[in-house]
């Protein structure tokens, strides 16, 4: 669709349901008004083949009249029972001699020798036509009946027109009915919609109550969830946000400040120590951004599908890595354990070592030993522990952990466990240990 045209409008569902529901219906009238029809052939079939049969017990066991004393004519059958009253015709041999043919048959049949039914195509009145007979034979009288089958069909369409005429009749009225059901039945379906417009997505409140049916009741319960889980979503994008604010907002300031000592007092000793940390203020708020933008990579759709990674070989890389960017270089963090692999991306899993790792070196003196830990432990559950002595992190981190918050380092490093499957918990170690974290993985 073009930008700025109208949306067509959106379809009715009970339109929908309504149209579908009177196809099958119609579909099923078909169907009925096809097996009556066979029925009625094959019902019409067998009452003629009963009449024949009793006709010709009937002719085999009364005695004939003379041609002198059989009427030239009987009257015609009431209108009204025409079609269920047939004529038949008949032939009887008495020792092989016709004894009685008021149709003239005889010839035209080859039934002499034949006892039972017979389907045969005959001539009769100048029309080729279908018909089936019946041959009786008694020892010393044959006898054959027939009628003209042409009224097996007419009776089947009389018979399916009496049983589907009447569905005929009320399937307006049924389409009617239909119509009126499906828009009741869907009512509240429209009530739910016209609650969630009511829905305030920043506070969490305004979702509908419980709902009557059960069909509704788990849209309502789903939705209830997921709103749930999109309001604590929100909740920590803002903790996010408010972290990031926070980290970004120290180094921006100092440098604010650096900047504006060296230009008041340029080519001083002070000048120079304000230029030095000034870059140091610069290269931390890139710093900070370069994780943000790794992360965001990382987590974009199409991004590195998880594989299985080594952790212990992990660690080894990122702790010479992060020991290497101190100047001087700090001691690289003692790496132990089992070499043990989960299912992650290796860069999301490799920016989470790295800010812990560079959290327990950066913030405490040097000669502060660090270590890292793979390991299985008793319940199954892998985990790969960062340990220092140092005691406690900086003055704004003990401020962060004491309302909650874990600082951006921190905080990128609790997303990618939740990506990666994993937890970020923080340990009471033993000693020597002061300071403590760990990424757990569940059990396979």
């Amino acid at each position: 669709m073009r930008a700025g045209q109208p949306r067509p409008p959106a379809a009715r569902l009970w339109r929908r349901l309504w149209a579908f529901t009177l196809a099958a219906l119609v579909a099923v009238w078909l169907a009925l008004m096809a097996s009556a029809y066979y029925t009625g052939v094959h019902e019409v079939e067998e009452i003629t083949d009963g009449q024949l049969q009793s006709v010709a017990r009937l002719l085999a066991t009364l005695p004939l009249p003379t041609p002198a004393q059989a009427p030239a004519s009987l009257p015609p059958p009431h209108q009204g029972a025409a079609r269920y009253a047939p004529t038949l015709h008949a032939v009887v041999w008495e020792h092989g001699q016709v004894r009685w043919d008021p149709g003239g048959w005889a010839d035209r049949l080859p039934l002499h020798d034949a006892v039972g039914w017979h389907t045969v195509v005959v001539a009769h009145q100048g029309t080729l036509a279908t018909w089936r007979w019946y041959v009786l034979d008694t020892g010393g009288r044959r006898v054959a009946v027939g009628v003209d089958t042409r009224r097996h069909a007419a009776l089947g369409r009389d018979i399916a027109e009496h049983i589907v005429r009447p569905a005929l009749v009320l399937l307006p009225l049924l389409a009617l009915l239909l119509a009126w059901a499906l828009r009741r039945g869907l009512a509240p379906l429209g009530e739910l919609a016209r609650a969630l417009q009511r829905f305030d997505p920043d506070t969490g409140q305004g979702l509908p109550p419980q709902q009557r049916y059960s069909e509704l009741e788990r849209v309502r319960a789903a939705l209830h969830a997921l709103v749930q889980r999109l309001h604590a979503l929100w909740q920590r994008e803002r903790r996010f946000t408010a972290d990031v604010a926070h980290e970004l907002r120290s180094p921006l300031t100092a440098i604010v400040w650096q900047a504006r000592l060296a230009r008041t007092q340029p080519g001083s000793a002070a000048a120079q120590q304000a230029l030095l940390a000034l870059e140091h203020e610069a290269l931390r708020a890139g710093d900070t951004l370069t994780q943000l933008l790794a992360l965001a990579r990382a987590d974009a759709p199409g991004a590195q599908p998880p594989e299985p990674v080594e952790l212990l070989a992990l660690a080894r890389e990122v702790a010479q890595a992060c020991a290497a960017v101190f100047d001087p270089p700090r001691p690289v963090p003692e790496v132990q354990g089992d070499a043990l692999v989960v299912t992650a991306r290796p860069t999301l899993l490799r920016l989470a070592l790295r800010n812990l790792l560079d959290n327990a070196l950066r913030h405490n003196p040097p000669g502060t030993r660090v270590a890292v830990r793979v390991q299985r432990q008793p319940d199954g559950d892998v985990v790969c522990q960062v340990l220092d002595d140092g005691g406690a992190t900086t003055a704004a981190e003990t401020r962060a952990a004491d309302r909650g918050g874990l600082g951006v380092g921190l905080t990128l490093v609790q997303r990618i466990a939740e990506h990666e499957g994993a937890r970020l918990e923080r340990l009471g170690p033993p000693p020597p240990w002061r300071t403590a974290y760990q990424l757990r993985w569940p059990a396979a």
